[in-house]
């Protein structure tokens, strides 16, 4: 490609912002990912503007001019001005720079180039006038096209000052390949092992946002796999790196064996990102084998062990949200699936009984779904027939729960006998008793004694209403009452 061209503008806002800069005489250029995602013929709804002037003033004036608001970031000078599927963001030109372990960047004033090159990569660090006289010409001081027809990412300066300005690049380097499937320059991928522990100055809300991004790319195994070459992953998710070599048994179970359970996780990763676009289901699928490491355990005879490691994993993962600021609402669904992921693989060992199937329908609840893709996921071995008879176990447990959830109603299990019936019947105020009887008549449910309906429930409930008051009454203390 020619170093400069022109690109097509089709966007109707980009023509109401040629002319509004115009009126205002200033100059604007859009930068990085417009331009890119130009010839990669990818969505283009956020448009970062460089503003060669005041460019809050210019973003005060868009939003005057589409009747929407600017939201300002004096500090950065930037701005940002939603206007319908747009998010348009004006930003002056500026240099930025981090000093030693600091966690913000000081902004100052720059050139126009000096802004451009200040970019992370070259494929980011195109840009394209927006100004009536040249509308759509490229402006490629570093080679982006040709490195995007290559499908490269390299940095506009030296890595090493590319990074050390702004450390959570070498993270965006892991995503870009990942959402692009780019491959990273030699000298990039040196420089982010040789510097990886200056990540250490970005803020978590930062890393945990571009750990995010990796997730959600089209290619997250990609993004997880350069992380570890580099030596970040054991910087900003140390629980992770640890699972390199960990060892198990091989599948015939007859000799020791070496497997990777880090690469392994990354598999199960691309195995479910194939399938779903689910976020918490995909980062379940990375750590769900986290646990291995503090459970491993050599039997003689046998090999290395990780009994209990599911339960492990899922009572490690509040730490790890806390640590590195997840949502808390998202727990509960992790810790859920980490724990479950190996229950059908025991059912598959076992006679399939209707009250096992039950009890794993109704822990895993409106997440059964989701249970049996992580576990689909989870068959990494690399011989195909063991790979079809584990999928065939899987496939015939899995009919085995809806043709069970069809004909006792267990959908969405719940006791059809309420605590309010239980204190009504008992005549007594909320306490333990209620939860003993509820239990009760649940675990009746699923072992298959009484069906999952109210009538036949709340008849068992009567008929052993007495001796159930009785257990309970001598199991408590004297000091504690039922009522």
């Amino acid at each position: 490609m020619e170093k400069e061209q022109k690109i097509e503008i089709t966007e109707e806002i980009i023509f109401q912002l040629s002319q509004l800069a115009a009126e205002k005489n200033v100059k604007i250029y859009a930068v990085g990912g417009f331009v890119r995602d130009y010839f990669l013929n990818r969505k283009r709804e956020d448009i970062d503007i460089t503003v060669l002037g005041d460019s809050i003033e210019f973003a005060k004036a868009v939003a005057e001019r589409f009747n929407s608001r600017a939201i300002i970031y004096e500090r950065f000078k930037t701005a940002l001005v939603p206007v319908g599927k747009y998010k348009l963001e004006f930003v002056g030109t500026r240099k930025e720079e981090y000093v030693e372990n600091s966690r913000n960047p000081i902004v100052t004033e720059g050139t126009f180039f000096e802004d451009i090159q200040r970019r992370d990569f070259t494929v980011n660090s195109m840009a394209v006038s927006l100004n009536q006289e040249d509308l759509g010409t490229i402006v490629d001081y570093f080679d982006g096209l040709k490195d995007l027809d290559l499908k490269l990412l390299k940095t506009p300066l030296e890595p090493e000052t590319t990074y050390s300005d702004d450390p959570l690049r070498m993270m965006r380097a892991a995503r870009f390949a990942a959402q692009l499937n780019f491959k990273i320059e030699k000298e990039s991928l040196d420089a982010i092992s040789k510097m990886k522990d200056r990540i250490s100055i970005i803020s978590q809300e930062r890393i945990t946002e571009e750990f995010f991004k990796i997730l959600a790319s089209d290619n997250p195994a990609i993004g997880m796999i350069i992380l570890y070459e580099t030596g970040l992953l054991k910087e900003i998710f140390p629980e992770l790196a640890d699972l390199k070599g960990v060892e198990i048994v091989n599948e015939e179970n007859s000799v020791y064996a070496h497997k990777d359970v880090l690469l392994h996780s990354i598999k199960v990763l691309k195995n479910v990102a194939a399938q779903t676009d689910n976020f918490w289901l995909r980062f379940t699928a990375l750590v769900h084998d986290v646990g291995k490491p503090k459970s491993k355990r050599f039997i003689e005879g046998t090999g290395w062990s990780f009994h209990g490691h599911e339960e492990t994993g899922a009572r490690m993962m509040k730490r790890i949200f806390r640590r590195m600021h997840f949502p808390m609402d998202n727990l509960d669904y992790v810790e859920k699936l980490i724990r479950m992921h190996q229950r059908p693989m025991a059912l598959v060992d076992e006679e399939i009984t209707d009250s096992a199937i039950r009890r794993l329908a109704a822990n895993a609840g409106a997440d059964l779904e989701d249970l049996f893709i992580l576990v689909r996921a989870d068959i990494t071995t690399k011989k195909p027939n063991l790979e079809e008879q584990y999928k065939g176990n899987y496939e015939k447990v899995f009919q085995k729960i809806i043709d069970v959830q069809q004909k006792d109603q267990l959908r969405e299990f719940q006791s059809p006998v309420r605590g309010d019936d239980i204190m009504e019947i008992f005549a007594i105020q909320p306490c333990r008793a209620v939860g003993v009887v509820k239990h009760n008549i649940e675990e009746a449910i699923l072992d298959g004694i009484i069906p999952n309906e109210y009538e036949p429930a709340k008849e068992y409930f009567l008929e052993n209403k007495e001796k159930w008051l009785k257990e309970i009454e001598d199991a408590t203390p004297d000091w504690i009452k039922l009522t």
